[in-house]
């Protein structure tokens, strides 16, 4: 049952992703908006196309992990409605934090990388892959499906929760009023998708935005008069945009990292698994570190005696 409506779910997504990713382009052409670049949205396909590869490979081995976490299941769920609710919540929550280690771990920063790396926001961002994921992501899974949830259902949520995530990739829709308070919006996404400090690591919720107003990744998309406009991409763009450079970066960056000559190995093991920007001579900067610079006073001079008011 949980194959065909997944089968069912692919034939009613595809012909929905055409239509409004064609009206998408309209739109940016009737606005002279430039919301796409041939070469872009080539590379967010060929990157989608190679992360449904890994992901046809780890499905199997997903399944059957999963199922034998099952077997050693704590209850035994009903299909009602509390059945369906709690797993829609359950599958967001951990898809938030394997979402957030690819944003704090460098080791996993280095998959979901490519995700960030276009430099525009349009419905077809959406797909561009973190092409490894599928190697892991079923692991934050596990817990679910110890807590006596089908195997199948929840890859089946996991996908519906995903045709919900590629349509907040978007600069066409502005926000959604009271839906902001609860669902990941576009609003909310290009927010994440921002290389500006102050959004750097916020909103990771891929259906519910309450995850990070509970813990403390959230921000609100501020308008141009009281923040500067939204940059998409990297604070640090790759030198190149072939697809293997564009997978595998910031892997070789890592290697380059830790075989500098005279580290300590605790700061070989930051270089691998400590945020990403971390140094271990300053030379660069976490997001943290960046957020807390930006908001650190600017030093105003003391007015002088003759002119107190400077």
């Amino acid at each position: 049952m949980g194959s065909l409506t997944q089968q069912l779910l692919v034939l009613i997504t595809t012909p929905l992703y055409a239509i409004i990713i064609g009206v998408e382009i309209i739109l940016s052409n009737l606005h002279h908006t430039h919301s796409y670049r041939t070469r872009d949205t080539f590379h967010n396909f060929a990157l989608s196309l190679c992360g449904g590869l890994v992901d046809l490979v780890m499905r199997g081995v997903s399944f059957a992990l999963l199922t034998f976490a099952f077997g050693y299941r704590f209850f035994q769920a009903g299909h009602g409605f509390l059945y369906w609710l709690g797993l829609l919540l359950l599958v967001d929550m951990m898809h938030y934090w394997l979402h957030r280690l690819g944003h704090t771990c460098r080791l996993f920063w280095a998959v979901h990388v490519n995700h960030h790396s276009s430099q525009h926001f349009n419905f077809t961002v959406g797909f561009r892959a973190g092409v490894l994921e599928p190697l892991y992501r079923f692991l934050f899974f596990i817990p679910i499906a110890l807590l006596g949830f089908q195997p199948i259902d929840i890859l089946l949520m996991y996908s519906i929760t995903e045709i919900w995530a590629i349509l907040t990739h978007t600069e066409k829709v502005r926000k959604l009023g009271w839906l902001e308070y609860i669902f990941v919006t576009p609003s909310h996404h290009r927010v994440h998708h921002a290389s500006n400090v102050k959004y750097l690591d916020r909103n990771m919720g891929t259906a519910f935005i309450f995850w990070d107003k509970f813990f403390g990744t959230f921000q609100e998309e501020l308008p141009d008069n009281k923040y500067e406009a939204i940059r998409y991409g990297l604070t640090t763009q790759p030198q190149h945009d072939t697809i293997p450079y564009l997978i595998f970066h910031e892997w070789s960056a890592i290697w380059r990292d830790v075989r500098q000559p005279g580290l300590t190995a605790w700061q070989r093991w930051m270089y691998v698994f400590g945020p990403p920007g971390w140094s271990h001579d300053g030379s660069r900067s976490t997001s943290d570190q960046l957020r807390a610079r930006e908001s650190r006073p600017m030093w105003v001079p003391p007015a002088s005696v003759d002119n107190p008011h400077g």
